[in-house]
């Protein structure tokens, strides 16, 4: 420690010696300035030691060490792992039995997706993005062995340099470099990728794209907090946006893109494997501030409108649906585009004619970008839509979406329960106030009083987390997940800039919470863990499960 060398009794004795050789005058005033310099230095290095202490760091090497020695693991002492169920159900004697040890998988499977394996989706239909979809293995065909890293795989980088550098052997595959690189999507550099910022729509980068946006969206006040980027390619937009506190939930299919999805999270940013195509998105209704589509190659005017109806459902009353890149402007585009004049007009069209369905007004066009809001005045809208012969949805609970077909019918504004439009408050102050669905009744079982509770309760267990686990929000975990999330206050009370949480809700558990965690400027998803979660292997830096196995224990 450079504290004991420093500060060690040879080091004063060596300053004394010194002294003695100087007159009676300047002794006593170079043994002053002596005694401060010694003083300073062992007061600097004590702190530096002090850090060192820590464990600030500790995690990677022992993570490193681990998997070098695959020792057992040594169980931190204080940690209670005793079943929590109540009654003698739960206690298992295993004096007699034997521990299971998994086999690492074969090298092949190290990017495995069990529900989005791309030789099991040519099986599927290739209409409306069925084989891109959540197709999963059967009970017979699911592998109980671990998933290996890829050769020289490493810690990530800590954001923010994660999110311009990923370690080429993190996810080593090259076709993004060339397919995309007059796009400046991603570039080769030695032993890493290096994401300029650039995307298909803005090869000059995403901050200048977003200052654009910005100019006619609020997105720096905190009005705009939640977006979904559909069709993300490697997330660069997310990514950009982080800065400005907004977070997206970015999804794109496991296609001919390799690893873009992969690479977003290896960045750490938000992302999941994801498509529009026949079932509906795995999001509640009324969830983001912005919507998105960068030539994101959805056919937005195709079966009656019915991928913008689908958006429209997850989009806020006064949220922003952003679309760039063909047919806007087509009109001085279409030969760049290489693509009939004819055939994008009738595209721009349709979409203008499914947004005035919609009650989006557009508020901006340029260049080949357009920007639609969807309008706050619920009665007005309805009216309209009435009298336009508009379908709307009969299903009672607009959230209820696990595996459930994308309609073509519209999402009425609000809850048959309130005709209240729910109005939510800007960042950061939404992260704490009480979500209008809790504050309007929609949630049975969840007060405002329950709900600062659990607020409450939350702040008390993550400060005693940070308590055991030393380095939780120092930045060495970026990419979290809850997976079972409730009202999203285990991610509230890590808020960070130097973090990020997907607040999963199980589809079996007993509240629907997931729109309160949005409404509280958080993002997550609904899933069953009964199958294998949408997105690659290794993609999380620290997992956090409260209650999850009580839920799933007689499943």
């Amino acid at each position: 420690m450079f504290t004991s060398l420093f500060c060690s009794p040879m080091f004063l004795l060596f300053q004394g010696l010194m002294a003695n050789k100087l007159t009676a005058g300047d002794s006593r005033t170079r043994s002053s300035v002596s005694i401060f310099i010694v003083a300073g230095l062992c007061c600097f290095f004590y702190l530096l030691g002090a850090w060192q202490r820590s464990g600030f760091g500790k995690g990677d090497s022992i993570a490193v060490e681990m998997t070098k020695s695959n020792a057992a693991c040594n169980v931190i002492p204080n940690l209670n792992f005793e079943t929590h169920h109540g009654g003698g159900a739960g206690m298992i004697d295993d004096s007699n039995s034997n521990v299971k040890a998994f086999e690492p998988c074969d090298a092949k499977y190290t990017d495995y997706t069990p529900c989005q394996d791309q030789a099991r989706a040519m099986k599927f239909p290739r209409e409306n993005m069925n084989y891109r979809e959540r197709h999963c293995v059967p009970e017979e065909e699911k592998l109980h062995c671990l998933i290996p890293a890829p050769n020289g795989y490493v810690t990530p980088f800590r954001w923010p340099k994660s999110r311009d550098y990923v370690p080429y052997a993190n996810a080593p595959y090259k076709s993004l470099t060339v397919e995309k690189a007059i796009q400046n999507w991603i570039q080769y550099e030695g032993n890493v990728f290096r994401f300029p910022g650039g995307g298909t729509q803005f090869p000059q980068g995403a901050d200048k794209y977003i200052d654009q946006l910005a100019s006619v969206i609020p997105i720096d006040n905190g009005t705009v907090r939640t977006a979904l980027d559909t069709g993300c390619g490697v997330a660069s937009w997310g990514a950009y946006l982080w800065k400005r506190k907004v977070i997206a939930m970015s999804f794109a299919p496991r296609d001919s893109h390799e690893a873009q999805v992969q690479f977003a999270l290896e960045r750490g940013v938000p992302a999941v494997i994801g498509v529009l195509g026949t079932i509906k998105m795995p999001y509640p209704a009324r969830a983001f501030d912005m919507a998105h589509c960068s030539r994101c190659l959805i056919p937005w005017g195709s079966n009656d409108g019915m991928y913008m109806k689908e958006v429209d459902r997850v989009l806020r009353p006064g949220g922003f649906w952003v679309l760039s890149g063909p047919p806007i402007n087509w009109k001085t585009n279409f030969k760049a585009w290489q693509r009939p004049r004819e055939e994008l007009e009738e595209e721009q069209r349709k979409i203008e004619e499914t947004a005035k369905l919609l009650c989006w007004k557009k508020i901006s066009e340029k260049a080949e970008t357009a920007i639609w809001q969807k309008r706050l005045d619920s009665d007005t809208c309805r009216a309209e839509q009435e009298n336009s012969g508009v379908e709307f949805c009969k299903a009672s609970d607009p959230d209820d979406v696990w595996y459930k077909k994308m309609e073509g019918c519209v999402t009425p504004y609000s809850s048959e329960k309130s005709e209240e439009v729910p109005n939510v408050k800007p960042f950061p102050e939404r992260l704490y106030a009480v979500p209008p669905r809790i504050e309007n009744g929609l949630i049975p079982g969840v007060s405002a009083e329950s709900y600062r509770e659990d607020n409450k309760q939350w702040k008390k267990h993550v400060s005693y987390y940070k308590r055991i686990n030393s380095i939780l929000d120092s930045g060495r975990y970026r990419n979290i997940m809850d997976m079972n999330a409730g009202l999203g206050s285990f991610a509230a009370a890590l808020e960070s800039p130097k973090l990020w949480v997907m607040n999963v809700v199980p589809t079996i558990a007993e509240k629907s919470t997931l729109g309160a965690v949005y409404e509280r400027g958080m993002i997550g998803i609904y899933h069953d863990w009964c199958e294998g979660f949408s997105t690659y292997p290794r993609t999380y830096d620290l997992i956090h499960a409260n209650g999850l196995f009580s839920l799933y224990k007689d499943k």
